[in-house]
């Protein structure tokens, strides 16, 4: 294990000041708007909003909360009932839209205000829109959220859902009504806003008492800089049940957390970009540059085949010192749309960043297995009868730093203790049936749920031992081999959309987008300088460890060690149009 210099707060530069401090924001609005009759403070679902009705009060003006505006709850509940089932996980993606829960909008009360209103929540702007075409004219300020910081807030219990008081739910059922309904409505109606400018100025309150605010003109300058240049998200690491201790080394985290188990450095949906100005730095959910750039983020292919949703996702399971991850195992394509109303499903690898000489990863079944006695034994197990025997079912192959073992959907598996895994998958996130977790508790001291009935449904039988070991353990081919670079390709199979390919080197590579986005990250060595060939950005130095994103638009780049041998593992949608 070795320390680098790995960056937690990768950031964008924008020109401009960041306007901080909810007197500085209020006031900065309040001379923009003078003249404007209707203000709407448009609310992301997560944040705080009784911070942002407490803020505008101070106006005079009067203050309408959306939610009041809102169809009653009893009526959302069975608006959105068919998409949130009655299961503990997993609804269906909602195709409801913001409109929906304002039917019918109630009249103006434009002429009982004197001295103008705000509106403030979430639909605020269809709100402003929807009145002022009866005599009004209105200003929209966006305060947006990253996904991240909204599962803190869901932990806590201290925020409601889109149109109801859920806060005293369980966090999975919060973030399930999330994922499910309320993000995929509200990207939905942010994006429409975006695309047709009605945004003046954008509010970033992940930080509850530091709340921030750009213009739109920034904002967009931002998106703009980042989608023409390699870049990072900003990662965050969470705690696990099977957790480890090698990330707290190596990123530099805190000593006193029990463990870290995760790091999410690069899932777009979850993780936030940073703006940076003068020093300070403005967060926004990282999917916004791709519903502002996906063209030129995804390139033309990728955009056609997935729209405005980022397909690649590289993520960290740490279990040095850890346990096992929960034996598991993604669903088909087949069954990921028809149960859930999922376009694609999450198809994965892991690739061992590092290893204990016990290592371990768990993949595919044995040979002559009882596949009837397998689930019998997995209910048992999940009743608390029996200690379900992993190794009598499954391979149970030794793993070492760079190997690659490719996990197509439906193929059983789990990574084992005393490893540090990059997982390079597509995006989906929530979509994994666990069928065994080794008898332990969650974090909250409660079992996890386990998915047996579902999993038996999208395990593959025949992918036993003969195909993990012809198929998908180590299926490296040698591409090229010349004197300071060598080129692998080490996956992904057939089955999925994700091509990977491993460079070793001493001096300059040559790389090309090929008019498709790519993630890299660096596997071994110290540094690496990004360069362009044509100028196209400034160069970017990225370090052992880190994540980072090639726009599809960059084309041609290279990546230049920075001292002695590097190694790079990189993917890509592989082009089938």
């Amino acid at each position: 294990m070795r320390k680098s210099n790995y960056d937690k707060k990768p950031s964008t530069h924008i020109e401009g000041k960041i306007i901080t401090g909810w007197d500085n924001i209020v006031e900065t609005l309040s001379q923009a708007w003078a003249d404007e009759p209707v203000w709407a403070i448009d609310l992301y679902p997560g944040t705080y909003e009784e911070d942002f009705i407490n803020a505008f009060a101070k106006t005079g003006r009067r203050i309408i909360n959306t939610r009041s505006l809102m169809r009653p709850e009893e009526e959302v509940h069975q608006l959105t009932e068919r998409f949130m089932t009655d299961d503990v996980l997993f609804g269906y993606m909602s195709n409801i839209r913001m409109e929906e829960y304002f039917s019918p909008l109630p009249a103006p009360p434009l002429g009982e205000c004197s001295g103008g209103i705000v509106i403030i929540g979430t639909g605020a702007a269809f709100v402003a829109q929807k009145w002022s075409m009866v005599n009004s004219q209105w200003s929209i300020a966006y305060a947006d959220m990253a996904r991240w910081e909204i599962q803190q807030r869901f932990r806590r219990h201290e925020v409601k859902a889109l149109g109801i008081d859920n806060h005293e739910d369980s966090p999975s059922v919060q973030y399930k009504r999330g994922y499910f309904n309320d993000w995929n409505i509200v990207d939905h109606y942010k994006d429409e806003l975006m695309q047709n400018g009605l945004i003046q100025f954008w509010i970033d309150s992940n930080q509850r008492n530091e709340p921030k605010l750009i213009t739109d003109a920034q904002m967009r300058q931002g998106l703009e800089r980042t989608a023409h240049k390699p870049f990072r998200v900003v990662p965050f690491f969470d705690p696990a049940p099977w957790g480890g201790q090698w990330m707290k080394e190596v990123c530099d985290l805190p000593r006193e957390e029990q463990n870290y188990g995760w790091c999410f450095d690069c899932v777009p949906e979850e993780n936030s970009l940073y703006l940076e100005a003068e020093g300070t730095l403005f967060e926004l959910p990282s999917q916004d540059v791709v519903l502002a750039h996906c063209r030129e983020l995804l390139g033309q292919q990728v955009w056609h085949r997935f729209g405005k949703s980022f397909p690649i996702r590289f993520d960290f399971l740490d279990t040095m010192g850890g346990g096992n991850l929960s034996l598991q195992v993604h669903p088909t394509n087949e069954f990921a749309q028809r149960e859930f109303g999922l376009p694609y499903t999450q198809d994965e690898s892991y690739y061992l960043l590092d290893a204990a000489d016990n290592a371990v990863v768990y993949l595919g079944l044995k040979e002559g297995v009882d596949k009837v006695q397998m689930i019998e034994d997995l209910r048992a197990a999940q009743r608390g009868e029996i200690l379900f025997d992993a190794e009598k079912y499954v391979n149970k192959l030794p793993a070492k730093k760079h190997d690659h073992y490719l996990i197509p959907a439906g193929t059983i598996h789990c990574s084992g203790h005393d490893s540090m895994v990059l997982e390079i998958s597509s995006t989906p996130s929530i979509f994994t049936f666990k069928l065994w977790d080794w008898a332990r508790l969650g974090l909250d001291g409660k079992p996890r749920p386990i998915n047996v009935e579902r999993g038996k449904f999208v395990i593959q039988w025949d992918r036993t031992t003969p195909f993990v070991k012809s198929q998908i353990a180590n299926h490296f081919e040698v591409l090229s081999d010349e004197e300071g670079i060598k080129e692998e390709r080490t996956g992904l199979h057939p089955n999925e959309f994700i091509e990977t390919r491993r460079h070793t080197f001493t001096r300059p590579v040559e790389h090309n987008t090929n008019g498709g986005v790519n993630v890299l990250n660096l596997v071994d060595g110290e540094a690496a300088l990004i360069e362009s060939p044509e100028g196209k950005f400034e160069p970017l130095e990225v370090h052992y460890a880190e994540t980072f994103i090639i726009p599809a638009c960059i084309g041609r780049y290279t990546i230049k060690p920075l001292q002695g041998e590097c190694m790079t593992i990189k993917a890509y949608v592989r082009q089938t149009l």
